[in-house]
C-alpha cells in the first residue's frame, strides 16, 4: 500500500558492516629514526592536531608547547611552539617562536623560525630571524631581517687578550723578527 523502503536483511553483509574507527595517530618514533623530507614543511604537519584560539578570546600570558597552533584571537605575551598560523584575525603582542611560521595577522615583537611566511594580510613591526623568509605584496614589515644559517656551527670566541705585562725600565729586552 505505501511505498516503504524495506529494512536491510541482517544476512546482508555490506548492511551490518561496522564504519572504519578514524585513524589515530601513532606514537612519535625518535627523531633520529624518521626520514628527513626535503620539501618544505606543510603548514599542519599529519599526525598532530591543529589547536585554534578563535576570534572572540584574548590571552595574556605566555603560550608553549610543541604542536600546532592557529592564533585568531588575540594573544599579549610569547609564543613558542611547533608551527603557528596567525589568522587574519589574529593578533600577538609579544615574540614568536616557531619552526614554521605564517603570519596574516598582526605581530608586534620578534619572529623566530626556521620557515617564515607573511601573506599579503600581514602586519609585522618587529624583528625577523629566520632561514627562509617570504614575503608577499602587500604584507607590512617594519624591523630588522636576519638570516639564520643551517648547519652554521657556533664560532668559538676568541679568548679575551691578557693585560699586557707592565713594561719595567732597563730590565727587559724586546727583539721582533719576523
Amino acid at each position: 500500500m505505501f511505498n516503504k523502503a524495506k529494512s536491510p536483511s541482517p544476512a546482508d553483509p555490506k548492511s551490518t558492516a561496522i564504519p572504519p574507527l578514524p585513524d589515530i595517530p601513532a606514537p612519535a618514533a625518535p627523531r633520529a629514526a624518521q626520514p628527513s623530507t626535503a620539501a618544505s614543511p606543510s603548514p599542519v604537519s599529519p599526525g598532530r592536531g591543529l589547536s585554534t584560539l578563535s576570534a572572540d578570546l584574548n590571552f595574556e600570558g605566555n603560550v608553549s608547547g610543541g604542536g600546532d597552533l592557529q592564533i585568531d584571537g588575540q594573544i599579549k605575551g610569547d609564543v613558542r611552539v611547533g608551527r603557528l598560523i596567525v589568522g587574519e584575525t589574529g593578533a600577538i603582542e609579544g615574540g614568536v617562536s616557531a619552526e614554521y611560521v605564517e603570519i596574516r595577522g598582526r605581530v608586534q615583537g620578534a619572529v623566530s623560525g626556521k620557515q617564515v611566511k607573511l601573506v599579503s594580510t600581514a602586519y609585522v613591526d618587529g624583528d625577523i630571524t629566520a632561514e627562509q623568509l617570504s614575503i608577499d605584496v602587500g604584507a607590512y614589515f617594519q624591523g630588522r631581517c636576519i638570516q639564520g644559517r643551517r648547519d652554521a656551527a657556533p664560532t668559538p670566541k676568541p679568548a679575551p687578550a691578557a693585560a699586557p705585562a707592565p713594561v719595567q725600565p732597563a730590565t727587559q729586552t724586546i727583539s721582533m723578527s719576523n
